[in-house]
Order: structure tokens, then C-alpha cells, then sequence
């Protein structure tokens, strides 16, 4: 596993922040102080021998002939590990202790401040001055002892210095930058701020840039003029100078370049793979937000993005629970809901309980909810096997709509086999709650009617009012299910094979006879 395995993402509320070296976001908050006191402590060492070596390397490259004197060797000797570990300690007690006073809010457990999280992000910059400091005063001291001591090389000392405090202040800031990640983790927690709160990632491509590139360029410039100017230098002295500060700058300007597009294209991957998942329907997932940089805006960003789909498909969900999933899905589809309909041929069919009345006042409640819940639940399992959709719950009633608002070539044969099958399924699952069903085929108006701060898609038409007339039939027939003539002339060859006609009635409110359809046994 790579330490640095940002592109991870999780479940909102879920999950450890990726890797074994930062640990878990929720791990014990003495654990992470500990933790980072420790990274932090050690890179403050190894930075400053690093930057040691880069003094010892770039005077022995620099140094006109015939070198550093004797005594100047002697006091460089002594004075470079007492330096040392002077700033080690100066820069714990300054740096890393300052650094962890400033994030005391995590090992309180609470959430930070807007100032409080703005000063943790720029934790890192502070280390970076620490050290700044630090080497400043190194180029002082080694300038004024060679000053002292060989005042020659007084000039080659200070760039020396100055070269190696370069060095340790961009290893310092994005080592800390690095380190310190689970506390910017913590601090972003779920906040989605409108600009970077830390230096941005031009500050950061300057120091790649410094780190890798700059200095050892500005190296091999300084090299040159100092050959040029005192003209001492032998050939094989500056040649040596040239390939070495040459291999310095390959072998680190492509280390630093892969540190430059992992710092980069971490967090990019991070929202890369999460768009897979909220495009595979996930839309729970969250990225740990832990740059202060246009970087951290863009995952935040992502996470809120991610939000509002979230709600939206929670929405839509509930709307189409309430409305059905086509209606929902034609609803978001137009850009405005209008009142009015067009005019559909369609099937309807209509599932009416028989004896509620007496059904309710017989039972509990909770056990009437319970059974109307059940008869219901098979109502709508075969209007949406069928691709029917059940418009609307009428108390203890439900009308189902097959033909709109998405058309059906053969809607009145989905109609009858969903009427056939539910029929069938509620006297074997629920036998407590006959019911009579009606199915009917003709033109309606489907769409929107209401109001326009309140409105229902619903249709209307005769087939609507022939489909509630035959279910009050059909309560006092053996089938408990009526279908009209015409539904059975509209259905394919199959379907209608299934029925059969009985009588011709003249329906309640129609001024001519119906013919009746039902079920072959």
C-alpha cells in the first residue's frame, strides 16, 4: 500500500482516511499527536542534515583554490554539528511544539474556528519560516566565521548556505504539508469553503520548482561566474562541478517531479473515482477534503455536488412514490408543469375492497392498516409487473392507469392480465380483503390538474367512470372481476382468449348498455 493512497473515498461517514502512515481519520487524538510529533521531529532532523550535506558538497565543489584553510576546516567542523543540533532543538521547541499548539482543538475534540481552521492549514507555511529563521541565521553565522577565519571565501560561504536554506525550506513545507494532512482532513470536515484557505498550488509548484530545478541550476550558474570571475578554477574543477550539479539536478528534478504530480493528481483521481461512482447511482460517497489549495476546492466542491444529488435522487424518490415513477420521471423530464392533459386511449382498471366499513369497525387500527397494506402492496406488484401505474390510493380503493403518461401499444392487454392476476393472488394471499375489479378501455384526457401552487397527473374520461361501475359489479360475482367487451376487443389474440362475455348491462349514469367480460374458469 502507497502511503500516499489519496485517491480514496468513502461513504459519507464511513471509512478510514487512506494509509499507514497518517492512520485513520477517528483514531485516538493522543495517538495522532503523538503520531505527527514524531514525523514532524524527525523530519525537522532530516532536513537539517540534509541541509548539512548540501553545505559540505557545494564547498568542496565551490571553494576557489586551494580550498578552505586549515583553520577554517577546524571551525566549520565544530560549528556545523553544534549548529545543527542547536536549530533541531530550537526548531522542536519553536516549530513543532507551536505547530501542535496551534491544532490544540483536535485534541479537545471539538470543531475548529474559522480562524482556528485557517491558522491550522497554514501550519506548514509556519514550519517553513521556522526553518527560514533558522538558516538565516546560519548564513550569518558561517558568513561572519569565514569572514574571521579566510575572508576569501567569504562570498562562496554565504551563497553556499543560502543555497542549502533554499533546500530545507521547501523539504520542511511539504514534508509538514504531507504530515499533516489528517488534521487538514479534520479541520475541512465538513465544510465547504468558498476559497482556498492555505498558500495555492502555484505556491506549491514554486517550491517543486525551487527544490528541484532552481537551486541546482542556480548552482551550476553561481559555478560558472565564480570560475569566470576569479580565474582560478582548473579545468577539471569546474567540469567536476558542472556533471555533479548536473546529476543533481536530473536525479532530483524527477524525483520532485513525480512528488509535483502526485500532489496534484491525488485529488484529481480522488474526484475521478468518486464521478465513477455517483455515475454507477452512488451517490453517498464523500472524499476526505485535506488541501487548503484550489485542490481542497475542488473536493469540496465535488462533496457538495455530491450532496445535492443525493437530496435530488432522495426526492425523486419519494416523489415518485407518491405520484408514480413515470409520472415523476416525465415531470423532471419538462422544463415546466402545465395544467391541462392530451388525449389518450387507455385501459383502466379499478380494485375496490368490499366490506370495509364493516372491516374497520370489526378490527384494531393498526391491524386494518396492516391488511389494507398487504392488499395494496398486491395491487401494485401487478399494475407494475404490467408497466401500469397506479395513480392514486382512494381510500381502501386504487385506481391504476395502463397507456399513460407512457404509452402502451398493448395496454389494454397488460390491464386485463394485471386485473386476472391480482384477482387470483388476493384470494390466495389475502383472503381477509376481497375486492371487486373492473377493467375498462376507451379515450381520456391525461395530465395535470389542480391549481398551480397544487396539482395531481391523473385522467378523465368514461373508461375512468365505466372501470368504477363494473367494479361494483363485479363484487357480487364469483370472479370478482369485470372487464368491458370493448377492453377485450382492444387486447391482443391471447389475452382475449382468457375472457369470455356474459350480459349486456346498462351501467349507472350511461345511456347505453355495456357488454361484460369475465374470466374463463
Amino acid at each position: 500500500m502507497r502511503p500516499d493512497n489519496d485517491s480514496s473515498v468513502r461513504g459519507r461517514g464511513q471509512g478510514p482516511f487512506g494509509s499507514w502512515l497518517l492512520g485513520p481519520l477517528d483514531q485516538d487524538t493522543a495517538v495522532l499527536r503523538r503520531r505527527v510529533q514524531g514525523l514532524l521531529t524527525g523530519t525537522l532532523i532530516a532536513t537539517n542534515v540534509i541541509g548539512a550535506l548540501v553545505v559540505v558538497g557545494l564547498a568542496a565543489l565551490l571553494m576557489p583554490a586551494p580550498g578552505m584553510s586549515g583553520d577554517l576546516v577546524r571551525v566549520t567542523a565544530i560549528a556545523v554539528p553544534v549548529y545543527v543540533v542547536s536549530a533541531v532543538v530550537v526548531g522542536a521547541l519553536w516549530g513543532t511544539r507551536g505547530a501542535l499548539r496551534t491544532l490544540r482543538w483536535a485534541a479537545e475534540g471539538r470543531t475548529p474556528t474559522d480562524a482556528e481552521r485557517a491558522a491550522s492549514l497554514r501550519v506548514p507555511l509556519r514550519l517553513t519560516l521556522v526553518q527560514a529563521v533558522l538558516w538565516g541565521v546560519a548564513t550569518v553565522v558561517f558568513g561572519a566565521l569565514a569572514a574571521l577565519v579566510q575572508p576569501r571565501v567569504v562570498l562562496t560561504e554565504l551563497l553556499v548556505v543560502a543555497f542549502a536554506a533554499v533546500v530545507v525550506c521547501a523539504i520542511a513545507y511539504l514534508a509538514g504539508e504531507f504530515i499533516l494532512r489528517p488534521y487538514a482532513a479534520l479541520a475541512l470536515a465538513g465544510t465547504s469553503p468558498a476559497r482556498r484557505l492555505s498558500g495555492g498550488v502555484n505556491l506549491r509548484m514554486l517550491l517543486f520548482w525551487c527544490l528541484g530545478t532552481g537551486v541546482p541550476v542556480a548552482g551550476l550558474v553561481v559555478t560558472a561566474i565564480l570560475a569566470w570571475v576569479r580565474g582560478d578554477v582548473s579545468t577539471t574543477k569546474l567540469a567536476v562541478s558542472v556533471v555533479v550539479l548536473g546529476l543533481v539536478v536530473l536525479c532530483f528534478g524527477l524525483l520532485v517531479t513525480v512528488f509535483t504530480a502526485r500532489a496534484v493528481v491525488n485529488p484529481i483521481r480522488s474526484v475521478q473515482h468518486a464521478l465513477g461512482r455517483v455515475r454507477a447511482g452512488d451517490f453517498a460517497v464523500e472524499i476526505p477534503v485535506y488541501d487548503g489549495t484550489e485542490l481542497g476546492l475542488l473536493q469540496a466542491g465535488f462533496n457538495g455536488m455530491a450532496a445535492g444529488l443525493a437530496e435530488r435522487e432522495r426526492l425523486r424518490d419519494l416523489f415518485g412514490r407518491h405520484v408514480g415513477e413515470d409520472v415523476a420521471s416525465e415531470a423532471m423530464r419538462t422544463t415546466t408543469a402545465e395544467l391541462g392533459g392530451t388525449v389518450r386511449t387507455v385501459s383502466v382498471l379499478f380494485v375496490d375492497l368490499i366490506g370495509s366499513t364493516a372491516l374497520a369497525a370489526s378490527r384494531p387500527p393498526e391491524e386494518v392498516v396492516g391488511l389494507l397494506n398487504r392488499f395494496f402492496a398486491v395491487v401494485v406488484d401487478e399494475v407494475d409487473r404490467n408497466h401500469g401505474l397506479v395513480n392514486k390510493f382512494v381510500g381502501d380503493a386504487a385506481l391504476a392507469i395502463f397507456g399513460a403518461p407512457v404509452r402502451l401499444e398493448d395496454h389494454a392487454t397488460l390491464a386485463l392480465s394485471a386485473g386476472r392476476a391480482i384477482a387470483r393472488r388476493l384470494a390466495a394471499e389475502v383472503p381477509e380483503c376481497p375486492a371487486g375489479i373492473g377493467v375498462a378501455t376507451g379515450e381520456v384526457v391525461a395530465g395535470n390538474v389542480g391549481d398551480p401552487r397544487r396539482f395531481e397527473y391523473t385522467v378523465i374520461g368514461d373508461p375512468v367512470n365505466e372501470a368504477a361501475r363494473l367494479t361494483e359489479l363485479a363484487k357480487n360475482v364469483e370472479a370478482r372481476l369485470l372487464a368491458s367487451w370493448t377492453a377485450i376487443e382492444s387486447a391482443g389474440e391471447a389475452e382475449a382468449g382468457h375472457w369470455k362475455a356474459t350480459e349486456a348491462v346498462t351501467l349507472r349514469g350511461r345511456g347505453k348498455p355495456t357488454t361484460l367480460a369475465t374470466p374463463r374458469t
